[in-house]
């Protein structure tokens, strides 16, 4: 073979190489291709999602807040987005009603404790704190086995009316019949239950759960977007439907506001009342406080749109402070709502060990201490001289659960919606009284227990129908 006959040869040779390894590239990149690209059916295109769908993407979109950071007054967005741009982070959320105060989601995933640490360390910033856990009490065992009602059941309601029944002491109640002689209460006034959400299908809570009227636009928020809140708000997944799906929240509406006179179950102190979920803890019963805030945001926004919320419940607590937390109370207060909270179920002396939100100085707090059917502090219940405003029947306590059923519990979780159910009964007979006067009214409604004195600010247990007087 000639040298040119062999220099064509190897031509060709590399030509072929070349061809076949560009083929096999091409086939890589198309695997690659199908791998990374969906074929959406056309119908499947077609179909709008639906606005509890919009808001559970965005919130996976938004990721987890490992920390909340107040900016100090006057630094602008542009700083704040740049700021977080630079060290890998992302803003969730601007909390309008606790002004300067962001969540913030770490896309490295750092300790929150070093974050803290760094963002404290930034001129621009005022002060920064983790996003911390937070979770309803453990259920407190009753000394007896609760019983299930299959028929009305007002005649366990000790808390209500006691007759001495189960070995309780004969008047050691709230004197609900009394009050109940003024007013049952009024679909005019809201209480928040901010908890586990409500079964809001419950037949002796439907009558009396809040609907966003049909006058009052959807939720709308910075970064959520529109929130199509029927039925309240769900800080959890940042969606509209705030189902119960624990059975805690259940049972504190039901104490708040299960229809009464309706020959169904039971009565709450309210017979009428309008409930409005705001969940923010899961099914486990634990939570953060960024949603614990953006369920009170959305309280406070929601009345400030025209909605009639005078009161929140709140049965949970922690030990650790927030001063975010403490923020979006104290603007609460500002805009005219009782914060009703559980003293918390550790045996303590809230003075020397705070327990929060019921500890936060804040003008509208309300902390409650249990009591149980003979008028003594209960075991579990927290306490406090100075921290522990007053106390309510929270032992034994037979209230709605999911799937239209009834449980009893015992906690300052259940103490706490009596006193916040009294506190609707005092809007409903006063409707314009203001968030100072109603607390005021509900402090000095007290009956003076002995096991009290010098536990609590007020010495008693809430009494109904004084705070109609």
């Amino acid at each position: 073979m000639n040298r040119n006959n062999i220099l064509i040869h190897v031509a060709l040779a590399i030509v072929l190489i070349l061809v076949a390894a560009f083929a096999g590239q091409l086939n890589r990149w198309r695997k690659h291709w199908k791998a990374q690209v969906r074929i959406v059916p056309a119908e499947e295109k077609a179909r709008p999602q639906t606005p509890e769908e919009v808001a559970v993407a965005e919130g996976e979109r938004r990721g987890n807040a490992e920390v909340l950071v107040k900016f100090k007054s006057g630094v602008s967005n542009e700083t704040i987005e740049a700021l977080e741009a630079g060290i890998n982070d992302r803003i969730v959320d601007r909390i309008e009603y606790a002004p300067g105060w962001t969540a913030i989601d770490d896309l490295d995933d750092a300790n929150p404790a070093d974050l803290v640490a760094q963002y404290r360390s930034f001129p621009e910033v005022e002060y920064a704190e983790e996003n911390f856990a937070i979770e309803i009490p453990d259920a407190v065992d009753s000394a007896l086995e609760p019983v299930l009602p299959r028929d009305p059941q007002f005649e366990q309601q000790w808390a209500l009316a006691n007759s001495g029944q189960r070995g309780g002491k004969q008047g050691a109640d709230i004197s609900a019949t009394m009050a109940w002689a003024t007013t049952t209460g009024s679909d005019d006034v809201v209480v928040a239950v901010l908890d586990t959400g409500v079964d809001y299908t419950h037949e002796d809570l439907l009558t009396n759960m809040w609907l966003r009227p049909a006058s009052l636009a959807p939720y709308q928020d910075n970064e959520l977007g529109t929130v199509d809140d029927v039925r309240g708000f769900n800080a959890v997944d940042n969606s509209a439907d705030p189902m119960d799906d624990n059975g805690h929240g259940t049972h504190c509406a039901g104490i708040i506001g299960a229809e009464g006179g309706n020959d169904l179950g039971i009565a709450g102190v309210n017979w009428k009342v309008k409930i409005m979920p705001l969940k923010f803890l899961n099914a486990d019963g634990s939570g953060n406080v960024k949603d614990a805030i953006e369920a009170i945001n959305y309280a406070i926004a929601r009345k400030k749109a025209g909605v009639n919320v005078r009161i929140i419940s709140a049965s949970w607590g922690s030990t650790q402070k927030s001063r975010a937390l403490e923020d979006v109370i104290r603007n609460a207060y500002e805009n005219d709502i009782l914060f009703v909270a559980a003293a918390g179920n550790s045996s303590v002396n809230n003075d020397r060990s705070p327990h929060y939100p019921s500890s936060y100085n804040v003008p509208n707090v309300v902390s409650v201490a249990a009591l149980n059917r003979n008028d003594e502090l209960a075991s579990f219940s927290n306490w406090g001289a100075k921290s522990v405003a007053i106390g309510a029947p929270g032992v034994d306590i037979l209230s709605t659960w999911l799937q239209n059923g009834y449980e009893e519990k015992s906690g300052t979780s259940m103490a706490t919606p009596v006193v916040s159910g009294v506190a609707a009964l005092i809007v409903a007979e006063h409707p314009r009284i203001s968030v100072d006067d109603l607390r005021k009214k509900l402090l000095a409604s007290t009956d003076p227990i002995v096991a009290l004195k010098g536990k609590t600010v007020t010495g008693g247990r809430v009494n109904a129908a004084k705070a109609l007087e």
